[in-house]
This record gives C-alpha cells, structure tokens and sequence, in this order.
C-alpha cells in the first residue's frame, strides 16, 4: 500500500499579523488541492460562535483537519489559534500529519498588526481596542515545532521560505 503524500502548513500569531494573506498566497502558489482551513471562517462565519477555551469550533476545526489528511495534498491551517485552546488540535495535527507538519508563529508587535489590520478591508469590523483584548504574546505552542516569521520579512518573501521548506521527496 502506498503511503499518502500529505502536508500541513499552520500559520498562528494574533490578528492582523498576516496569516491570512500568506495562506491564500500560498494556495495559489502550491496550486491544485491544497486545502484551506481558516479558523476565522469557521468559528465566525460558519458557526457563529465565541473563541476561547472551549470553542465550539474545535470540533469543526479537528474534522477538517482529517477531511484534509484523508484527500488534500496540502492543507494549510490558519488563524490565531491560541496555544493552550487548541492544544489537542495541535497534538492531532501531529498524529494525522508526523514529521510533515510545518509550523510558523507570527511574532509581530502589536503596533505592526494594528497598522496591518488598517489595510484590510474587515478593518471597519473590529479596532484597536479589541485586537488589544485579544492579543497574548509570544504564544508558542509547545506541541508544535514552530518557526518565528517576523516583521521583517515581506510576504513573498515567507511565501517562498515555506515552500522552499517543504519536503516533496516522499
């Protein structure tokens, strides 16, 4: 039986950090089944439902990850994602993906992702005062092997580190 070729990409960090758009970025650059699974989407668009510990979302979010384990070459999972919310996420990712899972954590400063988030077109949706709410710092997981992207990189630039990254070879 032929073992399945399949990658997971996750992009954490706090709003208006850029996971968003490095994720459709690199859709479009990975092309043909690559999957997206957008915590925002889900847990604001779908569902309808608060974030924190116990998010209703997280039920969602762990199917979709097997969905993408079982028929998408790559999935990319993005949002904020907070460490220990969705640890048993983290720990599924590792279970359903193995050594192809590549992790990235957005640590930008919060005045960098205030001036990002004036760019989107969501801006008028939310302000300051709530990315402040809902900022946690420096949060890596402990369960995923993450990589730092910083405000100095652009986006083409962690766009292209990602996929140089990745191992096709199996």
């Amino acid at each position: 039986m032929t073992q399945k070729m399949h990658k997971l990409i996750i992009l954490r960090g706090n709003s208006g950090s850029g996971k968003t758009t490095v994720a459709k970025d690199l859709q479009k650059k990975l092309g043909n089944n690559t999957m997206i699974i957008s915590q925002d989407a889900m847990r604001r668009e779908m569902l309808m439902v608060k974030d924190g510990p116990e998010t209703k979302a997280l039920p969602l979010l762990k199917e979709l990850l097997r969905y993408g384990s079982d028929h998408s070459e790559i999935v990319i999972l993005e949002g904020i994602l907070v460490a220990d919310w969705y640890r048993s996420l983290f720990e599924l990712a590792n279970e359903l993906y193995g050594k192809d899972v590549y992790a990235y954590y957005f640590d930008i400063p919060f005045e960098e992702t205030l001036n990002r988030h004036k760019t989107r077109a969501k801006s008028n949706e939310f302000g300051e005062k709530a990315m402040r709410d809902w900022w946690v710092e420096k949060d890596y997981s402990d369960v995923l092997n993450e990589v730092a992207i910083t405000e100095e990189k652009d986006r083409d630039s962690i766009v292209n580190e990602i996929c140089d990254r990745i191992d096709f070879s199996h």
